[in-house]
This record gives C-alpha cells, sequence and structure tokens, in this order.
C-alpha cells in the first residue's frame, strides 16, 4: 500500500445542518472520490432520522463507507474510526480514487489526521477512553478541562483547555494508572499523517440556527419519535451507547410520561444549537491548516471548494 503521506485526502467538516451532505456529494462527483462517514452516531443501524444520515436517493451512486455497521449496543469510539478509516483511505486510494472524510465530530477527525500518543498500552483503556470522548461530544472540553484540573492541577497548567485529546488522555492515564498524569512520560504530537485538504463549512449564526430548528421540526415530520422509542424499547433501560445522541436522549422524559411532545422538540433544537456552537469552536481550535467556507451562497461554496481541491491535493495518478 502506498506510504500514508502520499495519499491525498479531503476532509469535510463543520456544524450539524450546515450543508456537508450536498457539498460532498458535488466533490465526490467532480473528483472521482469515495465517501467516508465521520459521525459518530451514523455508524449506528436503524438511526437514520435522527442523525440525519444521507439517503441512497442522496448518495446519487457515490460509494459511502462507515454507514449502518454496527448495532445500537455495540461500542463505537476514535480509535477504532482511525484504524478503520485509515484501511479505508488506503483502499479507496489503491483503487484510483480520491478518499473524502465527511463528518461534524471533531474528535474522530483530529485523530484521524494528527497521530497523538500519549503514555504506554499499560495505560489505555478503550472504555475509559470512549466514556471522556463521549462526554467531551456532549457538554464540551471545559468540563473535560476543570475535572483534569481538579484531579492534577500540575497537567493541567500544561495543556490548554482546547487540547481536548490530550486532557482525555491524561484523565485516561490518571483513572487507568492511579497515578498522575504530570508525572508521566510527556508526548510527541506528530504532523498530519495525510497529504489532506480540509474544507470547514460554516453559515452566519442565526441562518444556522434557523436551519437547525426547521431541521429538526422536520425530522419530527419524518417520524423520529418512532426512531427514538424503538431505541428506547431496545435498551430498556440500560445505558447503551447509542442513547448518547442528540435527538434521542431527550424523548425518555417524553417516553415516562413526564413532558410533552412540544418540550422534547424544542430541547433537541437547543441542544443541537448548542453543539453545533462546540462543533464550530473545536474546528477552530483544534484542526491545522483549515480552509473556511461560507455555506450561505452554496454554489459559490462549492466553486471555491472546487479550486481549493484542484489547487491543493495530489491528481491522482495510478504509477
Amino acid at each position: 500500500m502506498s506510504d500514508l503521506v502520499e495519499i491525498p485526502l479531503l476532509v469535510i467538516g463543520g456544524p450539524t445542518a450546515v450543508g456537508k451532505t450536498e457539498m460532498s456529494i458535488h466533490l465526490a462527483k467532480t473528483f472521482n472520490g469515495e465517501i467516508i462517514n465521520g459521525d459518530s452516531m451514523q455508524v449506528y443501524k436503524h438511526l437514520d432520522i435522527g442523525t440525519g444520515k444521507i439517503t441512497v436517493e442522496e448518495m446519487n451512486g457515490v460509494p459511502h463507507h462507515l454507514l449502518d455497521i454496527l448495532e445500537v449496543t455495540e461500542e463505537y469510539d476514535a480509535s477504532r474510526f482511525k484504524a478503520e478509516a485509515t484501511q479505508l483511505i488506503q483502499e479507496i486510494w489503491n483503487r484510483g480514487k480520491l478518499p473524502i472524510v465527511v463528518g461534524g465530530t471533531g474528535l474522530y477527525l483530529e485523530g484521524l489526521l494528527y497521530d497523538l500518543e500519549f503514555g504506554g498500552r499499560a495505560s489505555s483503556n478503550p472504555m475509559i477512553r470512549q466514556s471522556f470522548e463521549n462526554k467531551a461530544i456532549e457538554l464540551g472540553e471545559e468540563v473535560l478541562w476543570e475535572e483534569l484540573n481538579s484531579l492534577d492541577p500540575a497537567a493541567a497548567a500544561k495543556i490548554p483547555a482546547q487540547n481536548v485529546r490530550r486532557t482525555i488522555r491524561a484523565l485516561e492515564v490518571i483513572h487507568v494508572t492511579g497515578e498522575l498524569f504530570s508525572a508521566q512520560q510527556s508526548h510527541n504530537e506528530q504532523q498530519s499523517v495525510f497529504n489532506e485538504s480540509v474544507l470547514i463549512l460554516d453559515r452566519p449564526r442565526a441562518e444556522l440556527y434557523d436551519r437547525i430548528n426547521r431541521r429538526v421540526a422536520m425530522m419530527a415530520e419524518q417520524g423520529l419519535e418512532a426512531e427514538a422509542k424503538q431505541l428506547f424499547d431496545i435498551a430498556q433501560g440500560d445505558r447503551i451507547p447509542s442513547m448518547k445522541g442528540i435527538g434521542y436522549k431527550e424523548w425518555w422524559p417524553y417516553f415516562a410520561g413526564d413532558i410533552s411532545k412540544e418540550s422534547v422538540i424544542e430541547t433537541i433544537q437547543l441542544n443541537s444549537r448548542r453543539y453545533a456552537k462546540r462543533q464550530l469552536t473545536w474546528f477552530r481550535n483544534r484542526l491545522k491548516a483549515v480552509n473556511w467556507l461560507d455555506n450561505s451562497d452554496e454554489q459559490l461554496a462549492i466553486e471555491k471548494a472546487v479550486a481549493i481541491v484542484k489547487q491543493h491535493l495530489i491528481k491522482i495518478e495510478k504509477d
């Protein structure tokens, strides 16, 4: 297989409801690409409406990967995503096509692009790491950093609050070894392992929030309640991994008879807007050499994206 640094990789990120799907299909068609899902919830089967999963019709013949690969009771984390996505990127490139990773889970995209390793294997625990990854996705990076600061102020003083991946690693080491991370061997942050071009889509905040509100309302009309009820019935009170997703967890009080359906929809809209804000903060602070595109004029954004890809990515040729 080709060395990873020789593989051109297109990454399309951005907050929920910004328009990543439409952009990704256009670029995949233009540059003969295949798409790898980079969303932590779209890996689950049966969770289609609430995750905003692309439909077969919307795919328009473009091959997609890492969609519907897990049952809702199964675990998934950034480490597994990195391994599976890296393998797919190599396979797609070897077929003479452009690998395109599309998603809004910043932790997954960062972990794929930058090989950040801390400590040794003896200090690793995938379940503990995933619990912190989930907390970062749901509550934001500041919450994790405050937890680290309370446990190991010396480590927190050397780790910026925005460096959530290192914060997660520090917390993992502390919980696995029982020792302070500040006493552990320091890490080496490597450069990106791919020849990538990163596009992050954005819109004016008011426009983005309006799109989120309308999207959630449409999800409700399309049958989100039934999809959430199916997940609720499978869980039977257990905290299965897929229950953490926005669009699903908000229904539990409704199914228990505690709140109205209108309250559920409003809460999903609120949580989605807050999540979008955290996503944008993550992309601004964590990814390097990013091309920001205002997607409020979608045609203009596509034209700019095409120009960026042509300029920065190696033309696909097989030796």
